[in-house]
Formats: structure tokens, sequence, C-alpha cells
């Protein structure tokens, strides 16, 4: 019996184990195909500037819940824009329960006199959250251009300029996405181990599939869709917690392409407290697998190369990694305790720790050098929260992951923010 147990707990352990390899090997496909276009220089697209009278009518939505303090200076913000003002039309996308509306209204009203268009839309229910709203807004003007932007996101004046004329210039690309920063990234330890995973999500993994041809995400923010994509492959789905993943894949599906730009970056803001990090990322970690239920098998008969397809499989399943990093955990110890030693299993964790080393090294150190963030002692303080940060989501979240897996439905949970002014990453340091 107790050789029986053995075996039936080595069995999931090591096939939990080689699950976690693959992710990891995916993760390192992707930085080495980063070293590769560093050593030949490759560059973003670069925007030519468009005469004034051939700039494009271009709708800007920003969904919001319960936040007033970032909705009302979000909208003085995008007032800011350069971009004529007869053809960029703001909308306030508003289903809050709370003060927000009334707050937002008395701003919209101030910046109305002064000549800018606000449209404050309002709605009887939330049903399909942030893509309801979005779709809601869509049937209320006609612009082919639709930017988009969380309510905590704060664009510089030129953001438009640089990215709206790469859609113009190329009629197959369905999206730009602006890489974003964080305001509140020196605000504590959590804030800073965020600041230095998204940091090598946007510079490293997005930048990178967007030069190979691979599929990357549009982010829900901080960037510009063509609205003929949106209506091509059948409009906002509400059906994922991910709409924005959602409807990248059926764009790639459909034949349109994604540009992603690192300048200028969009500051937003990331959660500060463990809660509600957790909420987001369980959030997220779930609205993967509703998108990955639906699309694999859907990309896997693309008529793509193998290599295009394997890079969209890995980028939409790779949250299966915190449940399996869970289970083999569990299993781990299991196997310890009834073996009495650890000797069996060490080549292969020596195999994983070495890889979660190569993956963790080149998604933070290298955009942390790159960008300049700071000295290389904090970079190491830093950098060590991360691997405990991400065992820990594992066990708080991979319990709901394989409930989502089983059809369990999840609500939209808002992530709380607070205004922190216009300070830049750059300003913080």
């Amino acid at each position: 019996m107790l050789a029986l147990l053995q075996f039936l707990v080595d069995s999931v352990w090591l096939a939990a184990a080689l699950i976690m390899i693959s992710i990891g090997a995916g993760f390192v496909a992707i930085i080495a195909r980063f070293l590769f276009d560093q050593l030949r220089g490759a560059r973003d697209p670069e925007a030519v500037a468009l005469p004034e009278d051939e700039l494009p009518h271009v709708l800007l939505q920003i969904p919001v819940f319960n936040e007033a303090e970032v909705t009302e200076q979000a909208l003085r913000c995008v007032a800011e824009l350069d971009w004529p003002r007869d053809r960029l039309h703001i909308q306030l996308l508003d289903d809050s329960t709370d003060e927000t509306p009334q707050r937002a209204e008395a701003v919209a009203i101030e910046l109305r006199a002064k000549g800018v268009d606000i449209h404050h839309v309002r709605r009887a229910d939330r049903s399909g959250f942030k893509a309801g709203a979005c779709a809601e807004g869509l049937k209320l003007f006609d612009a082919p251009y639709i930017a988009m932007l969380d309510a905590d996101f704060r664009p510089p004046a030129d953001w438009l300029r640089r990215t709206v004329p790469l859609l113009v210039k190329d009629d197959r690309a369905g999206f730009v996405q602006s890489r974003c920063e964080f305001s509140n990234y020196r605000k504590n330890w959590l804030t800073r181990a965020q600041g230095l995973v998204q940091d090598g999500h946007f510079l490293v993994e997005q930048r990178t599939r967007a030069l190979a041809g691979w599929l990357f995400q549009f982010n829900g923010t901080g960037g510009i869709w063509r609205r003929q994509t949106i209506e091509a492959v059948g409009g906002w789905s509400d059906y994922s917690l991910c709409e924005d993943l959602d409807l990248t894949v059926r764009a790639a599906l459909g034949g349109w392409h994604g540009i992603f730009v690192s300048e200028p970056p969009i500051p937003g803001q990331v959660p500060e407290g463990l809660r509600d990090y957790r909420r987001q990322q369980r959030r997220w970690s779930n609205g993967f697998v509703q998108v990955a239920q639906k699309t694999v098998l859907p990309l896997w008969n693309a008529p793509w190369s193998l290599t295009r397809r394997v890079a969209a499989i890995v980028l939409i399943v790779h949250q299966i990694f915190f449940p399996t990093a869970a289970i083999g955990l569990i299993c781990l110890l299991l196997g310890v305790i009834l073996r009495g030693s650890l000797a069996p299993y060490l080549p292969v964790l020596e195999f994983i720790f070495l890889e979660t080393l190569v993956v963790v090294l080149g998604f933070t150190l290298l955009p942390y050098l790159a960008l300049k963030r700071g000295s290389l002692n904090d970079y190491v303080k830093t950098m060590v929260s991360v691997p405990p940060l991400m065992i820990y989501l594992a066990f708080s979240n991979g319990a709901k992951i394989l409930q989502t897996m089983r059809g369990r439905k999840s609500t939209f949970k808002r992530t709380p923010k607070t205004e922190v002014g216009a300070a830049t990453i750059q300003e913080a340091e």
C-alpha cells in the first residue's frame, strides 16, 4: 500500500514538474529572442507625422466603477491630449453606484465649457462588466479608432500623435499597445516586485512577441483599436474576465496583427496591498483560463507556422503554472515524508531551480538595466521577493483557477485605486 501511494505521489509530482519545466521553457525562448533582437538592433515601429487635416476622429473610452478621485483626474488628463478637439471624443463609461457620477459630471461640465467633447455614459446595470460598457459606448459613436484607458492611467500629451498614425498607415494592424509603467512603483516591497514583473512583461515579453510576429495581448489600457477590427471579429464578448485577451485572439485568428510601442510609456498604478493584488491576479488568471478553454483548438488549427501556433498557445495557457506549482509542492512534501529523503527529487529540482533563475533574471534584470530603474543592490533586494510571491499566488489562487477550469463563473471585482498625482516613475526615483 505504501509503495502504491509513493508511486501515485511521485507520478503527480513528476507530471507537475514537467508542466512547470515546459512553461519555463516558453519563457526562456522569449528571453533568447529578446537578446537576439537586442543584438540585431531591432527597433519599435515609429509613427510618421500626419498632416493636421488627415488626423482621424478618435473615440477615447474610459470605463470606471466607483473610483471618483481617479476618474476626475483622468478626465483632466485626457483633456490635455494633443489632438484636434473636434476629432477627439471622450466617453466616460460610468457604471458607478457611489458618488463617482456626480463628481465626474461636475468635471465634465467644466471641461465642456473649454471645448472638450466629453460624453458621460450611464447604464441601468453592469451587464457584461467592462466588455459590456465598451460595447455600449461603440453604439453611440462611429469614430474609426478607439483609444482605451483605465481610470488610473495618465498618458502624455503626445500619446495619440505617436500611436494612431501607426494604425492609419498599416491597414492590417488591428491595435496598437503602448508600454505601461506605474507611478506608485516605489510605494512598498509589493509594488516594487510588481514593477519588476510588469517591466519584464511589457519590455521583454510583449515587445519580443510583437517584433517576432507572435501573438501578444492587448492589455486593456494604454492602447488603440481599429474599429473595423472589433466589428469584423464580432465585437466585445463578456464570457471571460479577460475580454481584452479574448478580442486579441479573435483578431489574430481573423488575420489582424498588433503593434507594440515602448515609447511613450503610459503611467498607471499597481495594487498596493496583498489582498488587492491577489484579487487582481485571480481575475486575470481565471480570465486567461476562460479564453484558453475556448481558443486553444482554433489557435492550433490556425493556418500559421508551428512556432507561431505554439507561441500563441503558450501565451494563453501559462496561468496553469499556479495550480500546477501548488500541486507539485504538496506532492514533493508528501514524497519526502514517505521516502524520508529529498535525494530522489534533487536532479529535477536542480533543473527547475536553474530554469527559474534564468527566467527571473531574464525577465527582471534585463528591463531593470535597460530602463535604468536603480542600483543593483536595490534590484537584488526586490528580485528575491518575486519567487516567493509567485508561490504565494500558486496557493492562494490555484484552487480558484481549477474551479474555473471546471466551469465556475466569476464576477468582476475592481482593483481599488487612489490618485497619486502626476508623478512618473522617473520622478519617484
